[in-house]
């Protein structure tokens, strides 16, 4: 039987860590719909741009697997202040920034506090709350982690065009002061701290190769493959990640226990959970670019279009977490990825510079009836399989591979729309949405992946003979 602690304020202290989660992850995406007007005031390219998303998305996957350290290490009242304060700090410095570097320096600071928060997260409602009730806490978890990115294109669209860009950092600045205030009351420490010593060539290995892999790739969007600029980190990437992951075997502390991928359901709900955040966040990135600039929306209008998938991403995730206990993960997950794919080989089909919306509209919908059957109940089918003394380092290795499978999105996402854009040799518009539709390529590849790989699912509270 696994220890639950008890709490004075559980539900509260759920709200209150779910809800710094979702300003952050709301963070990653919020500024993409303002990317024309930035790549327009600082004079840069589609492809330096990315990097306020990229760079967000790398802080975080490099930060993320300290955290299960950070929780052995500090209370989770000090890691939640901790966590608010930076990202506050981060915010208020991004919209004060008069240039790229200190917003990009803005963005790197904020994802520093989201690095934190969101492993904690997980970690600490895995303690909280029994396994009979996870479902329904998991699919509010699964709200978070998908709506929250989902819907910031959304919601900054409406921002930037009545009061302007900066203000998506205002008022994000504002959100975690009231949080910091509302968690010193409600936020209690769940947390053992046992202070293990850290390894930090660990850090060192796990930083470049993730840094390195995420960094080629976004490099390619400008330079050949044969490029150094290109190749060179990516080989240093590989060859980092492989020192890292033998250095854990051998270390009596490490950094993220490996063990954890002994357990099929968790090895196999971590892929899935990095192929959705995949899918998540290059589509967060290309929508926007590709209503704005190939159809000619506003970037109201562009998060207008945007809001009927989003809203149905918020009926179906506590849907999918009151049903989960019922059903099981592999109808959802099985379904899930079967509507995301039908949804991307529609884009392939329709996608050009004078597509009708509403088909824009009815794919956007059905890619986001399926995403919250697909991240939650993989998810937790993953956590469940782990002992309860590996819970922070699955949290923290599902989290890091999740944020570097959002950045690898983006990335890639960026590096095939440039390819295509520049491949056409018509109008402006024409580019734009030949660089999507070509985009759309691969991560309708990936989706596929994902579909094939939520066949081998099964139920990991059920013991296999």
């Amino acid at each position: 039987m696994e220890a639950l602690i008890n709490t004075k304020y559980t539900k509260l202290m759920a709200f209150a860590l779910m809800l710094g989660a979702f300003v952050g992850l709301f963070g990653e995406t919020a500024l993409n719909m303002a990317l024309t007007d930035v790549m327009s005031e600082y004079e840069i390219t589609a492809s330096t741009a990315q990097w306020l998303t990229t760079g967000y998305l790398l802080t975080m996957a490099v930060l993320i697997p300290v955290s299960a350290f950070l929780i052995k290490w500090f209370s989770t009242r000090q890691l939640v202040t901790a966590s608010l304060s930076i990202s506050g700090i981060g915010a208020v410095l991004a919209a004060l920034s008069p240039n790229f570097e200190l917003l990009l320096l803005g963005r790197i600071v904020q994802a520093l506090g989201t690095g934190i928060i969101l492993p904690l997260m997980l970690s600490v409602l895995m303690v909280i709350f029994p396994v009979h009730k996870r479902g329904m806490v998991m699919g509010l978890m699964g709200l978070v982690i998908t709506a929250a990115p989902a819907i910031g294109p959304t919601a900054s669209g409406v921002i930037i065009t009545t009061v302007g860009w900066t203000y998506i950092f205002w008022i994000s600045a504002a959100l975690y002061i009231l949080l910091l205030i509302y968690s010193l009351i409600v936020v209690e420490n769940v947390s053992s701290v046992t202070k293990p010593k850290m390894d930090y060539l660990s850090v060192v290995y796990s930083s470049i190769g993730f840094g390195g892999l995420v960094y080629g790739l976004s490099m390619y969007a400008d330079n050949a493959f044969t490029s150094m600029t290109v190749w060179l980190p990516l080989l240093i990437g590989i060859i980092a990640l492989i020192l890292f992951a033998r250095r854990q075997t051998v270390l009596e502390t490490p950094l993220i226990n490996l063990a954890i991928f002994k357990f099929p359901m968790f090895t196999i709900g971590t892929l899935l959970m990095f192929i959705s955040l995949f899918i998540i966040l290059s589509t967060a990135i290309l929508m926007p670019l590709y209503l704005k600039g190939a159809l000619f929306y506003t970037a109201a209008a562009a998060g207008l279009i945007l809001l009927p998938g989003n809203t149905l991403n918020f009926i179906m995730s506590p849907v999918v977490g009151a049903l989960y206990n019922k059903i099981g993960p592999k109808f959802f997950i099985v379904t899930g990825f079967g509507l995301i794919t039908a949804a991307n080989i529609g884009f392939l089909i329709v996608l050009g510079d004078s597509t009708p919306v509403w088909q824009v509209i009815v794919l956007f919908m059905i890619m986001f009836i399926g995403l919250p059957m697909t991240t939650m109940p993989s998810q937790t089918n993953a956590m469940n399989q782990l002992p309860h003394q590996l819970y922070a380092d699955g949290s923290a290795a599902m989290n890091t591979l999740t944020q570097v499978g959002g950045a690898l999105g983006t990335a890639i996402a960026i590096t095939l729309f440039t390819i295509g854009q520049s491949a056409a040799d018509k109008s402006a518009e024409f580019g734009i949405a030949a660089g999507t539709h070509f985009a759309f390529y691969f991560i309708t590849g990936i989706a596929l992946i994902g579909l094939i790989a939520s066949l081998f699912v099964y139920d990991s509270t059920i013991k296999k003979n």
